[in-house]
């Protein structure tokens, strides 16, 4: 062997762990490429499907957004259905709140749902909606509030004011004691993780919520702070693949796909989770495209900015 060819092969070899060396300094600069979410601190918010098992899949029937509430990147909006500008006020300096049945696609793109002139970037469809077409729960925008007659009694999932790097989420009954607490919530109702115990409430959605209006919206919050919100949409399209791990979710299964969210993003532990309102009303919405809609009005929706 000579020993030019023994020159070349050195240099190669030199080269190769130069290169090798290279790409692994860049990989550590940039550790989204290269880690889960939840072990990105710059992440704040990503869109997917999943299957059941909370894996992503491209055919998935569970449309997903998580999000970092202390992102800089990111801010918050409740909207409900008015006929008038959000906070407009009366001759006597009292709240307006002349409610008007709204769609989700309505909701989501009226005048109200702009913060600073900016669109949203994500929506998910929030409270029930009375005969009288007020909201039923606990509905707070930006610290004023648009509240039904069960706003003491069911839950409510929502995001605190103040600056970015303190916010934090909250699942709770009624107003905060916290008062910061107080500044963007939308009420739900079936409170299905409670400190981080999980609980099947197919019993208390009775039979028909349970098993027939299948039709999924939730929001859970993890023990890092982080935020899922779902939507399962249990209606047949083209493009979904129904399989044993790909189809309805039912209550006892909403451990098991936010579970595999989780640790698949390196989220943490859900810590509490509650559900929106199903059937006729979920809706989801991200970055120009409706994921789900449905045919009912709804009585709020949360909204995300991204800066």
């Amino acid at each position: 062997m000579s020993k030019l060819f023994l020159l070349s092969l050195f240099i190669i070899t030199i080269n190769l762990i130069s290169g090798c060396k290279n790409i692994e300094s860049n990989a550590a600069q940039n550790p989204a490429k290269n880690a889960c979410v939840g072990k990105n601190p710059s992440f704040s918010i990503e869109f997917f499907k999943a299957n059941n098992q909370g894996k992503k899949y491209e055919r998935g029937i569970n449309h997903v957004i998580i999000f970092n509430p202390r992102s800089e990147q990111l801010d918050f909006k409740v909207n409900v259905g008015l006929a008038h500008k959000l906070y407009a006020k009366d001759n006597h300096g009292k709240l307006r709140k002349e409610y008007v049945p709204k769609q989700f696609r309505e909701i989501i793109a009226d005048e109200n749902s702009k913060l600073n002139g900016q669109t949203p970037i994500a929506a998910i469809n929030a409270d029930y909606i009375g005969t009288d077409n007020k909201p039923q729960g606990l509905n707070i925008s930006r610290g004023f509030e648009y509240s039904g007659d069960f706003k003491n009694k069911r839950s409510s999932f929502g995001i605190s004011g103040g600056k970015a790097k303190d916010r934090k989420a909250s699942i709770q009954a009624g107003r905060r004691k916290d008062e910061i607490l107080n500044y963007n919530l939308v009420g739900g109702n079936g409170r299905f993780y409670r400190g981080g115990k999980f609980k099947d409430i197919c019993a208390d959605l009775g039979e028909f919520t349970c098993k027939q209006a299948t039709n999924r919206s939730l929001a859970a919050i993890t023990d890092k702070g982080y935020v899922i919100l779902l939507v399962n949409d249990a209606k047949a399209h083209s493009d979904i693949e129904f399989s044993q791990i790909n189809q309805e979710l039912l209550p006892d299964q909403f451990d098991d796909v936010l579970k595999g969210i989780t640790s698949n993003n390196c989220l943490g532990n859900v810590q509490e989770g509650i559900l929106f309102d199903g059937g006729m009303s979920p809706g989801l919405y991200y970055n120009n495209k409706l994921y789900v809609e449905n045919a009912g009005p709804i009585g709020s929706v949360f909204l995300i900015y991204q800066k």
